[in-house]
């Protein structure tokens, strides 16, 4: 169904190829996933099956793709739309509506499809992607996690024969992903679909793929295989994978259940059931650090420095509303200096809503927000900005200059910082990464990670992040939760926005559960995720009674 044929694609004003040697086939019916670190190419093998690459993007295609038979060369996009449905990083760059009903029905309108074949579709679509409830919604009240699952449903209903997706369940809670991904296998199986996907979150879909083409690094040639063939091999893997090299199982499980299988000897080893690991939480707040210069968080300029002796933030009663949806209901939260904070609940839950709170983004209807003493939204930014910085989802609202160079030595201006500052922390979260290169010709989780040294380059006392991993490959969220475990220690709070399970387990001293914007669960880390069946990470369900949370913690223990 899709087949390349030695492809290679050089971006305007590249000096080498950003792929090449592409080589392989993906049969009709079959998921094949694609996998490899952050920047390899993988969005760039996906655009070229949807004809965006080169025809929108630029530059020069060497070698043949081809669709259902047709030459991506000499058919645009357009030419390819009642074949492909592609769904981009970025699911706001889809949106052509205001609606998501009028959303869902677009692609079949371009498509000439009869009114009752569409009404038809949108209700099943409404249906397997959990939308019902918001199909009146105009899609900029949406949450990101909604807003990704609108953007898939849209591609859903003209039911073209190939889906090309690009980390489809980056910004979706552990329950939506699965819903997403159980369609994905019902188009699989059921209708013969073709689906080329590209994820970092492989403990979520490894196990539903066909096949594996891995791009081990930028220019080499992609390697295709058997799951379990090419995790053994890859450079990328899950932690269920990671576990099973640790313990030396072959062939290497890809799911929870085939590693609980095999998982007695090990949990022998841990220390039998009662055995529990010594999980690092801090019990004692750190002294509060000097306040830092000002960071980007609203506007560059420079604020005068003061210190700060109230808490980073203190949330009381906080109820707000969003037009017509009550986000938040009586929430409280106190962030103490050195902790470590993670939000976690289904999309829509409030979580952006409260951060966007603490930053003075949104008015409280009732109750109170105080950030370092100050009330968010009646502080001047250049007095809220040197007590709390936020990197949102969309990582581009924070970039504007016209290299990492640039928006490097802008981010230490405005911080008062040394030259360089921001530098440093971009070569430490994404290595390799040049000084010319253009923001927007970054992957979606490198844009990430220069927004997030831009924002650390003042060292907030108060660091706020809404789906930091997104994007991120394993390497890249291991460098970033080394990062903020070093601001931790330093004093500084850190509040974060998260679906990822593994982050969690990796990074917070304690988790706030949300749900319909009230907290229903807040406490340490292992005793909220190891009682939530959806929030568990997978070490916690194949050793579970035993509350391991990270392959780390096993590995220490059996050392």
């Amino acid at each position: 169904m899709i087949r390349f044929e030695n492809v290679s694609v050089t971006y305007d004003g590249a000096a080498e190829a950003t792929v090449q040697g592409v080589d392989f086939e993906v049969p009709e019916g079959e998921l094949v996933l694609l996998v490899g670190p952050s920047g390899v190419g993988k969005s760039t093998v996906l655009g070229a099956v949807s004809g965006l690459v080169p025809h929108f993007t630029g530059g020069t295609l060497r070698g043949r793709v081809t669709v259902a038979g047709r030459d991506t060369r000499t058919h645009k996009p357009r030419e390819l739309a009642d074949v492909v449905g592609t769904v981009g990083q970025d699911p706001l760059s889809h949106f052509v509506t205001d609606t998501v009903e009028d959303e869902l029905a677009y692609g079949m309108e371009s498509l000439g499809l009869a009114p009752d074949v569409m009404r038809r579709r949108v209700e099943e679509t409404l249906d397997l992607l959990g939308l019902a409830d918001l199909r009146d919604r105009p899609i900029s009240t949406l949450s990101g996690g909604q807003q990704q699952r609108v953007a898939i449903g849209s591609v859903l209903t003209p039911h073209p024969r190939v889906l090309v997706l690009d980390e489809p369940t980056s910004a979706l809670d552990p329950a939506a992903a699965e819903e997403v991904l159980a369609v994905l296998q019902r188009l699989v199986h059921d209708l013969g679909t073709t689906v080329l996907m590209a994820e970092h979150r492989l403990e979520r879909v490894v196990q539903y793929a066909d096949q594996v083409a891995l791009l081990p690094s930028p220019g080499a040639a992609p390697v295709l295989g058997t799951p379990a063939d090419i995790m053994a091999v890859s450079p990328v893997y899950p932690p269920v994978v990671d576990l099973g090299r640790l313990a030396g199982w072959a062939p290497l499980p890809l799911t929870v259940r085939d590693a609980r299988r095999r998982a007695g000897d090990l949990r022998e080893r841990l220390g039998g059931q009662d055995g529990t690991p010594e999980v690092s939480v801090v019990t004692t707040a750190p002294p509060q650090p000097e306040a830092p210069p000002t960071s980007r968080l609203r506007l560059r300029r420079k604020a005068r420095s003061a210190p700060t002796t109230a808490p980073p933030a203190e949330v009381h009663a906080l109820a707000v509303r969003r037009e017509r949806v009550q986000a938040l209901r009586h929430v409280d939260l106190t962030v103490a200096p050195g902790e470590t904070i993670a939000l976690m609940g289904r999309n829509g839950a409030g979580k952006s809503t409260l951060l966007s709170a603490l930053v003075g983004l949104v008015e409280p209807a009732a109750g109170s927000v105080r950030v370092g003493g100050a009330v968010p939204h009646r502080t001047a930014p250049p007095e809220l900005v040197r007590r709390v910085g936020l990197v949102p989802q969309e990582p581009r609202d924070l970039l504007y200059a016209d290299t990492v160079a640039a928006e490097c030595a802008a981010a230490d201006r405005d911080a008062g910082a040394a030259p360089g500052t921001c530098r440093a922390l971009v070569t430490e979260l994404l290595p390799g990464v040049t000084d010319d290169i253009h923001p927007r010709d970054l992957s979606e989780g490198q844009r990430l990670a220069l927004a997030l040294a831009v924002v650390l380059a003042a060292r907030p006392p108060l660091l706020l992040l809404d789906e930091p991993t997104r994007g991120l490959d394993y390497a890249a969220k291991a460098r970033l939760v080394a990062v903020l475990r070093g601001l931790a220690a330093q004093g500084h709070a850190i509040v974060l926005a998260t679906h990822d399970v593994e982050l969690a387990a990796e990074l917070v001293h304690r988790v706030v559960l949300l749900a319909d914007g009230e907290v229903i669960a807040d406490g340490p880390t292992a005793d909220v995720v190891v009682a939530s069946p959806s929030f568990a990470p997978q070490v916690t369900k194949i050793l579970a009674p035993q509350k391991w949370l990270t392959v780390a913690q096993v590995r220490e223990a059996l050392a």
